[in-house]
């Protein structure tokens, strides 16, 4: 964690100089561009959307556990994300969640979590895909063309692993450390292809509202990026935060450098590329990590009460 905060403090710091330089130049940055306000309101009513696609996934994939209300996913997916804010690439998201849940079940939840992960993560694979490919249309290089191959491949492997898992089970047993897997497997089975194109669909529903945000955001700041061209290299963005290790509280410094190498051919304005990676930053991580937090510390002190 020091070295990802390292990382993070070197990376802000050449995010400044870079907005330094901005300044210096004569270009003139606002704060509030009142202009794009609509864009900053339109961004901020997606927040409770998007919690909202989570905590009907989690509900779906629990249905094979245990009965649980909406609300009761809800709370769960907001304690994960307060885990996950302290975790290197918020793999304490659904430990979280299952923490919350207090279940005695606890390898069933094992595998619907894997479930549900695996789902997200080829929802950002798919999307990033999407604009891999465009963004070599417009940056064409042999390098490129193998990092897609390379995407396109690993896309491959996540669609056999999510919807043939138990048919890969046996085959896992021979691998020692892998043999605990055959324990998810098992699990998985309750699960029809129908279940799981349903769970994957709300995944991509959930990257669709990051990309749509993110995209309002930079209109706001005035980065002129037509509606395809600015979803295309959004999902890009997105995938490149997936792939790229980094702990929540350290990965502000990643966000913006990769935002700044991303969108910097479209306008000036370093300083607006880098708020609305801090926006969206403080909307979908910080904002309900912290009430998760709250209602982590509200659930304990009612028991100790």
């Amino acid at each position: 964690m020091g070295a990802g905060i390292l990382v993070m403090a070197l990376l802000c710091w050449h995010l400044y100089r870079q907005i330094v330089v901005q300044m210096q130049s004569g270009f003139q940055f606002q704060w509030w561009p009142a202009s794009g306000a609509r864009y900053f309101i339109v961004a901020v009513l997606l927040l409770p959307l998007n919690i909202a696609l989570e905590a009907v996934k989690w509900r779906s994939l629990l249905s094979s556990v245990r009965d649980t209300s909406f609300v009761q996913a809800l709370r769960s997916v907001l304690f994960g994300i307060g885990a996950s804010v302290v975790t290197p690439n918020r793999l304490g998201d659904y430990p979280g969640r299952l923490l919350a849940l207090q279940e005695r079940h606890s390898t069933r939840l094992i595998s619907v979590s894997v479930l549900g992960a695996i789902s997200q993560l080829m929802a950002l694979m798919l999307f990033g895909c999407v604009g891999l490919i465009y963004y070599i249309t417009l940056h064409p290089a042999s390098y490129n063309l193998l990092l897609l191959v390379f995407v396109l491949v690993l896309n491959l492997l996540l669609f056999m692993f999510y919807f043939s898992f138990e048919r890969w089970a046996g085959r896992m047993e021979r691998i020692a450390w892998l043999r605990r897997v055959r324990l998810w497997a098992r699990y998985l089975r309750p699960f029809t292809t129908k279940d799981q194109v349903l769970i994957l669909a709300i995944s991509c529903l959930r990257v669709l509202v990051f990309v749509v945000q993110f995209w309002l955001l930079l209109r706001w700041q005035g980065v002129a990026l037509s509606f395809p061209s600015g979803m295309l290299l959004c999902s890009l963005f997105f995938w490149a935060m997936a792939v790229i290790p980094s702990i929540a509280l350290a990965e502000l410094g990643v966000r913006g450098t990769v935002a700044v190498f991303l969108f910097g051919a479209f306008t000036e304005n370093i300083a607006g590329i880098t708020l609305a990676v801090l926006v969206i930053w403080l909307l979908n991580l910080m904002l309900p990590g912290l009430l998760g937090s709250l209602l982590y510390f509200q659930k304990k002190d009612d028991k100790v009460l």
